[in-house]
């Protein structure tokens, strides 16, 4: 077994967690109706739900909280992180919002029309939710490796260049974005290469469709980037990030992620026409151009949080602990997306539970047994996240795996913390032949795995429930 690898800092400080009592646990999953959005923070032990603004600050960070010029407009914390964000991306035009998909909201809303498209490695759930919104259509072109699971290709987080090619032909003038996630999160946090993003810039450029990267994990996929990809062997993080979004017209950004921050976002485009036209929407639906929605303390946590986030020694120590976990987990019986991702380990609920079909989300029942069994929270990616009615014949589409995350919050657990996860999915595995599946008793129209409401099925049911 590989060694955890040593926490590059000090604790200062702690929060108090408690595992409830299994009953206790019952009596929350069914107010909750089987879904973990609904659990209250609380009544968790060990919380893998999301990466997303459940990091650990830095003592630096937690200093700028206290340097925050909490001015309307032009305030000292906005210039810093302008410069930070000109210098890691080269794009000159910044623009703070208060999360990603504020930032997706404000240039989709500008970009989108009903019947465009928007083509991408995968797109998110926000990305996609926020397309679907404006009326236009995600379409989704991951690299064929995506499909082996268990493969160990590099870079799983690619886009299908000659499929992107061959859209692009198929439908001029109605592609009105490319978007590129790096990691892709949806095939398993896995890294987007240089070659592959040069790549898709020329064919970009040759249709004239603007490429936009989502780069909410954009230090993580540098860093496998500078572990993998030949070419770039070796060389400095902060140089293949630099190289990257050299290809792109700008990028939008979660700083809850490779910000190291609990709020904050932002865009960064090359274009000043454009930037002005996304002041002029900022203004109405985040706040002044200098602040985005966010306090002056916060714009100065993010600029901190992007100098941190590119050290060797933090990315090393965040990528070999997910990485641990993930041999952890297939130690104990789990299927998992490999290589193992930057921020999050997948596992494979499909193959884990074959007896449950795509309609009745047996990631939910692996979320749910998580919970049940250890206090555990994770969220799935399957069919309830991504399902589909198909509008012309209207069954059902479902995702090609059905996974279940264990995002890891950065500089938050430690070895312990996860060896009871792992621990807690043996107990999970040996049990998998008598689980069952769920059926939806509420769902929204948009992003229904937030909200939805489930009911538990009898394990080995003959009724299957076909999905509305």
């Amino acid at each position: 077994m590989t060694r955890h690898p040593v926490e590059p800092f000090r604790i200062k400080a702690i929060e108090p967690i408690a595992l409830l009592p299994r009953r206790d646990r019952e009596h929350k999953l069914a107010d909750a109706g089987c879904n973990l959005f609904n659990i209250r923070a609380e009544d968790v032990f060990i919380d893998l739900l999301t990466d997303s603004g459940t990091s650990a600050m830095s003592e630096r960070q937690w200093g700028g909280l206290m340097r925050g010029d909490e001015s309307y407009a032009g305030c000292r914390n906005f210039f810093h992180l302008e410069e930070v964000v000109r210098n890691l991306t080269g794009y000159q035009h910044v623009i703070p919002t208060h999360q990603g998909r504020a930032a997706e909201h404000l240039v989709f809303s500008l970009l989108l029309e009903k019947g465009d498209f928007v083509v991408s490695n995968t797109h998110f759930d926000t990305t996609r939710a926020n397309v679907l919104y404006r009326g236009a259509t995600p379409v989704d072109l991951p690299d064929p490796s995506c499909d082996d699971v268990a493969g160990e290709y590099p870079f799983k987080g690619d886009i299908d260049c000659a499929r992107l090619e061959t859209f692009l032909d198929e439908h001029p003038g109605r592609v009105k974005v490319c978007v590129l996630t790096i990691t892709n999160n949806s095939v398993g946090g896995q890294p987007l290469s240089v070659a592959n993003a040069r790549t898709a810039s020329a064919i970009c450029r040759k249709h004239h469709v603007p490429l936009l990267f989502d780069a909410a994990r954009f230090a993580e996929n540098a860093w496998f980037v500078s572990q993998r990809e030949e070419s770039q062997r070796g060389r400095p993080v902060k140089e293949i990030a630099r190289t990257i979004f050299d290809f792109g017209d700008g990028c939008l950004m979660s700083a809850k992620k490779d910000g190291l921050v609990n709020i904050g976002g932002f865009i960064a485009v090359k274009d000043p026409e454009f930037a002005a036209r996304i002041k002029e929407a900022l203004v109405i639906f985040e706040g002044f151009h200098t602040y985005g929605g966010l306090a002056g303390r916060d714009l100065e946590a993010v600029a901190c949080g992007l100098e941190e986030v590119t050290n060797p020694d933090y990315l090393a120590y965040r990528a070999g602990q997910v990485e641990w976990l993930g041999n952890r987990l297939a130690e104990a019986g789990a299927t998992i997306v490999r290589p193992v991702g930057g921020h999050a380990v997948f596992i494979d609920a499909g193959a884990l539970y074959p007896q449950i079909p795509p309609g009745e989300f047996p990631g939910q029942t692996l979320a749910v047994a998580l919970y049940r069994e250890g206090g555990i929270r994770t969220v799935e990616i399957g069919s309830l996240m991504f399902g589909e009615i198909d509008p012309e014949t209207h069954e059902p589409i479902y995702p090609p795996h059905e996974l279940v995350r264990l995002a890891i919050p950065r500089r938050v657990y430690t070895e312990s913390h996860l060896e009871y996860v792992a621990r807690t999915f043996a107990a999970i595995f040996a049990k998998r032949e008598s689980a069952g599946g769920f059926a939806i008793e509420y769902q929204s129209p948009f992003l229904r795995h937030f909200t939805a409401r489930l009911r538990e099925l009898p394990a080995n049911t003959h009724a299957r429930v076909a999905r509305t």
